[in-house]
C-alpha cells in the first residue's frame, strides 16, 4: 500500500558550483563563489569548487548513474557566469552548449530535467556593479533567464528561478559566511532581498515569454517548519502561528517575509512593523511583478523545532531532548517536518508542492569490501518519506521529492567536509561509488514508495 500518486516524481538534486568544476574553462566567467574561495580562511581547509566533482567533463558517467538508480527526474542548476561570463551581454556558446548536451543526455536516459536558474553562483562582474544591491539586478537576471530558456526550453519543461533566497541573502549579505561574504546592515540586506524577489518575478515572466513549448514555473525556497509537540488543536495552532510569524529572533529567516510577497503580493504586516524604516523601498508595480502566478513551489526542508501552546495560545519553543539524534552536520533529525511543513505551507498558499531538497550529511567512506555502507542515510530518508506520505494521505498536493544530493560535493563554506550524496565521490581520483542508500532508493522508486513499509 502506498499513498504516493502514480504521477509522483522521484528524483535527486545537485547544483552547478557544487559539482561542475571547470571553473575557468571554455570561457566561463568568475562567480562570487570563485571570489570567496580565494579569500583566506573563508572556506574549510581552503577548499574550492575549481574541480569539485568534475561533472563538467564527467556528466555522461553521472547521467548513467542516475539511470542506474532509476531516477525519474534530476534537479540541476545552471551557472549564470558560464552562460554569460560578464553576467550580461555576450553569450558563451561553449557554456550554454554544456547544458544543451546535459539535457539531451538526461532525456536519452529517461530522466526529466528540472532546471534551477540560480543556485548562488552570481557573476563576479555584476557583483562589481553592485550585485543584488543594484535594482538593475532584476533585469540582469530576467535577461539571463530568457537566454537560457530560448536555448533549452524546447526540451526543459520545469523551471525554478531562485534557490533558497533567504539563505543567499542572509548568509551571503548579513552573516558573511557565504558568498559574497558581506556583512551589511538590515536596510541593505532587505533591499538585496527585495531586488532578488523582483528578479524572481521578472524571470517568471521571461520564462513564460521565451518558452517555445509548454512550461511549468516555480521556485525553491528553504523553510524551517515548526513541529507541534502534541497533536492537540492548541499545539497545532501554536506551531502554525510560529511558522507564519515574523519575530525578532528569526527576523531574516522567517517564512512569510519571503513567501507572502510571492504568493499574496504583499509583505506581512508583522514584518513591516518589526523592520520599520529598514524595510525596502517599493516602487509602483513591484509587488505585482513579484507575485507572478506559479505552477508549483519547491521546498528545501531538512530540520525543524518543536513548539507548544503557551499562555493565550502563543507559541513557546520546546528544545530538543538531551541526546537527540543529529546528522554529522549537527543538524537535528526531525522527520515530522516533512508532514507539518508541507501541511502548513499547502494550507496557507494552496499551490502544488515539491520537496526540492531533503537529505543528510553523513560520515561515509569506502569499506574494505569496496562498498559504501550508509544505513543512517537509509533510515533518515525512510523516516522523512513516511512523514511526507502521511501529508499526501491528508490531502497535500505533493508532486515529487528530490533527494539532496545526487553525489557528494562542495558544501559551500564547509568545503568537502560533509557528504550528502547517494553516490560517493573520491575527490582525488573522481571515482564514483553507489552507496547502499542509492541502491535502496532505487527500490523505493521502483515500488513508488511501497518499499518504505517493508517490515513495519
Amino acid at each position: 500500500m502506498t499513498h504516493f500518486p502514480p504521477s509522483f516524481v522521484w528524483g535527486a538534486a545537485a547544483a552547478s558550483y557544487q559539482i561542475e568544476g571547470a571553473a575557468t574553462e571554455d570561457g566561463k566567467g568568475p562567480s562570487i563563489w570563485d571570489m570567496l574561495c580565494r579569500k583566506p580562511g573563508a572556506i574549510w581547509e581552503g577548499h574550492s569548487g575549481d574541480v569539485a566533482c568534475d561533472h563538467y567533463h564527467r556528466y555522461p558517467e553521472d547521467v548513467a548513474l542516475m539511470r542506474k538508480i532509476g531516477l525519474q527526474a534530476y534537479r540541476f542548476s545552471i551557472s549564470w557566469p558560464r552562460v554569460l561570463p560578464d553576467g550580461v551581454g555576450k553569450v558563451n556558446p561553449a557554456g550554454l552548449g554544456f547544458y544543451d548536451r546535459l539535457v539531451d543526455s538526461l532525456l536519452e536516459a529517461g530522466v526529466a530535467p528540472y532546471a534551477t536558474l540560480f543556485h548562488w553562483d552570481f557573476p563576479y562582474a555584476l557583483y562589481c556593479r553592485g550585485g543584488w544591491l543594484n535594482r538593475d539586478s532584476a533585469d540582469w537576471f530576467a535577461d539571463y533567464a530568457r537566454v537560457v530558456v530560448e536555448a533549452l526550453g524546447d526540451r526543459v519543461r520545469d523551471w525554478m528561478t531562485l534557490n533558497e533566497i533567504r539563505v543567499f541573502v542572509g548568509m551571503g549579505h548579513l552573516d558573511g559566511e557565504h558568498a559574497p561574504g558581506d556583512k551589511l546592515g538590515m536596510p541593505e540586506v532587505l533591499r538585496v532581498g527585495h531586488h532578488a524577489m523582483l528578479a524572481h518575478g521578472k524571470a517568471v515572466q521571461a520564462i513564460r515569454a521565451a518558452s517555445p513549448g509548454p512550461c511549468r514555473v516555480g521556485w525553491a525556497p528553504t523553510t524551517f517548519p515548526m513541529i507541534p509537540v502534541t497533536e492537540s488543536p492548541e499545539d497545532i495552532a501554536a506551531a502554525r502561528m510560529a511558522m507564519f510569524s515574523v519575530v525578532e529572533e528569526f527576523a531574516i529567516w522567517s517564512n512569510t517575509w519571503w513567501l507572502d510577497p510571492v504568493f499574496f503580493g504583499r509583505y506581512p504586516e508583522d514584518g513591516l512593523r518589526l523592520f520599520g524604516a529598514a524595510a525596502p523601498p517599493i516602487q509602483p508595480g513591484d509587488m505585482e511583478t513579484i507575485a507572478q502566478p506559479l505552477d508549483f513551489c519547491g521546498f528545501n526542508i531538512y530540520q525543524g523545532s518543536g513548539v507548544q501552546a503557551g499562555p493565550q495560545g502563543y507559541p513557546i519553543s520546546v528544545p530538543h531532548p538531551v541526546g537527540y539524534p543529529k546528522t554529522s552536520f549537527n543538524w537535528p533529525v526531525t522527520p515530522e517536518v516533512l508532514y507539518w511543513g508541507p501541511r502548513f505551507m499547502y494550507e496557507r498558499y494552496g499551490v502544488p508542492l515539491f520537496i526540492t531538497e531533503n537529505g543528510l550529511a553523513n560520515a561515509d567512506w569506502v569499506s574494505l569490501d569496496g562498498a559504501v555502507h550508509d544505513p543512517q542515510r537509509i533510515d533518515f530518508t525512510r523516516r522523512y518519506l513516511l512523514a511526507l506520505e502521511r501529508a499526501i494521505a491528508d490531502g497535500v498536493d505533493m508532486r515529487g521529492y528530490f533527494h539532496w544530493s545526487l553525489m557528494d560535493n562542495f558544501e559551500w563554506a564547509n568545503g568537502y567536509r560533509e557528504r550528502f550524496g547517494l553516490v560517493f565521490v573520491d575527490y582525488a581520483t573522481q571515482q564514483r561509488v553507489l552507496k547502499d542508500s542509492a541502491r535502496w532508493y532505487a527500490e523505493v522508486i521502483a515500488s513508488n514508495g511501497a518499499k518504505l513499509h517493508e517490515g513495519l
